[in-house]
C-alpha cells in the first residue's frame, strides 16, 4: 500500500469512528490471521504441551487482563493472540476457558465479551454486580464520580445529548472543560477520549452539523456496570422527590435490572 493511501485509509477510518452508532473497537479490526481453532485442533494442541506449560501461559493471560483492567481498558482477542498467546493461539480456547475459571474462582470477577464482532473483553466485579452497587454506582473516586454525573444527564435526558449540555452541567459544578482542572487536568479529553477508550460513554458526531456538533451515549461497559435504578435514587434524593415521579425513567431502570437480573 502505497503512504497516500494508507493516509487515505487512516483518515476515513479516524471519520468513521465519529459516525453516529459506530464503536471506538471499529477503528481496530480483528487480526485477519487468527482462526478459532476447532475442538479437535485444541486437542492435538494440548498433546503437544505439558500441563505447566498450559498453565505458565494461563498465568500470563490472567495477568495481561489484570493489568489492562487497573486502567479500564478492554481487552482485545486480537490483541491478546499477539502480544500473550502468541505460539499458543491453537489452544487459545482452552487457555481463556482456564483463565475465566481463574477469574471466577480466585479473583471473583466475571470475564464479559462486549463486543461480538471485535471479540472485546472487559472484567465485572462478581460480588458488586450481586449487590447492585459498584464504584460507579456509589462513587468515592472523583473521576468516577465526574462519569456519574455525566451518564446520570444522559439517562435521564433519554439516552442521548448534545455536547453542549454536558458542558453546560459540569460547568454549573465548577468543572470547565475548557480549563485545566486541579483534580481532573484536562477535562475534555478525560471525558471524550479517556471514557470513551474505557467504554464508559459512546461519543459521536452529529451528521450534516457546521460546525461539527457530537453527542453522548452510554457505553457498552455503562450497560454492564451502572445501575440505573441508582442513578434514579440519587437523582430523588438530590431533587427531593420520589424516584417514581420520573415514570419512563423508572420503568426502564427497573426492566433492565430485571433483565439484568435474569442473565446473572
Amino acid at each position: 500500500m502505497t503512504q497516500r493511501k494508507r493516509l487515505s485509509a487512516t483518515q476515513s477510518s479516524s471519520q468513521s469512528a465519529r459516525q453516529p452508532g459506530s464503536l471506538v473497537a471499529q477503528e481496530e479490526d480483528d487480526d485477519p490471521t487468527f482462526t478459532q481453532p476447532s475442538t479437535s485442533q485444541v486437542q492435538r494442541g494440548l498433546e503437544k504441551l505439558t500441563s505447566a506449560q498450559v498453565d505458565q501461559k494461563t498465568a500470563e493471560v490472567v495477568q495481561y487482563f489484570l493489568v489492562k483492567d487497573q486502567k479500564k481498558i478492554p481487552i482485545r482477542r486480537a490483541d491478546l493472540v499477539k502480544h500473550v498467546v502468541k505460539d499458543y493461539r491453537n489452544i487459545y480456547p482452552e487457555i481463556m476457558k482456564r483463565a475465566v475459571r481463574t477469574f471466577d474462582q480466585v479473583f471473583g470477577l466475571k470475564v464479559v465479551e462486549i463486543d461480538t464482532k471485535n471479540h472485546t473483553y472487559i472484567l465485572v466485579n462478581k460480588l458488586e454486580a450481586v449487590e447492585g452497587a459498584s464504584s460507579i454506582n456509589s462513587p468515592t473516586n472523583p473521576k468516577m464520580g465526574l462519569l456519574f454525573v455525566i451518564l446520570s444527564v444522559i439517562f435521564m435526558k433519554g439516552g442521548v445529548v448534545r455536547e453542549g449540555l454536558i458542558w453546560n452541567t459540569l460547568k454549573k459544578l465548577r468543572v470547565d472543560p475548557g480549563e485545566k482542572h486541579e483534580e481532573f487536568g484536562d477535562v475534555k479529553r478525560v471525558v471524550t477520549d479517556e471514557f470513551v477508550r474505557q467504554r464508559y460513554l459512546e461519543y459521536v458526531r452529529i451528521p450534516h452539523t457546521e460546525p461539527a456538533e457530537h453527542e453522548f451515549r452510554w457505553g457498552q461497559r455503562a450497560d454492564m456496570e451502572v445501575s440505573k435504578a441508582k442513578i434514579l435514587e440519587f437523582m430523588g434524593q438530590l431533587h427531593e422527590q420520589d424516584p417514581q415521579n420520573w415514570s419512563q425513567q423508572y420503568r426502564e431502570a427497573h426492566s433492565s435490572q430485571a433483565s439484568t437480573s435474569s442473565q446473572r
